[in-house]
């Protein structure tokens, strides 16, 4: 069993949120959901990882912290962070040239 877990932080009647969930619910993945409106302290976590900013939704995945990311963005990081999370059969997405580009100059694979 992992200690790392998915946190979702959303709000009510965001439809990225909305958008986000389904695709997440749709592949069966664990979510720790919260609600940055039901406790202050959700809040301040999205503001200190989205600029001082509450947007949402935001994705914490061990290391990996990603606002308004899409659902391949939330595989790679559950590949790269927690790959015992990751729903049988499913692969995440292989980044784009670009991406792979930008990867190697940086250093990466």
């Amino acid at each position: 069993m992992s200690d790392t877990t998915i946190d979702f932080y959303w709000r009510p009647g965001c439809p990225f949120c909305m958008n986000l969930e389904r695709s997440l619910e749709k592949l069966d993945l664990p979510l720790n959901k919260m609600n940055i409106w039901d406790k202050p302290a959700h809040a301040e976590t999205v503001r200190s990882i989205a600029n001082g900013n509450e947007t949402v939704p935001t994705v914490v995945i061990g290391d990996a912290k990603m606002v308004n990311p899409n659902a391949g963005q939330v595989l790679q990081a559950i590949e790269a962070q927690a790959p015992e999370l990751m729903p049988d059969g499913v692969e995440a997405p292989r980044p784009g040239k670009f991406a792979q580009k930008l990867n190697k100059l940086l250093g990466g694979e």
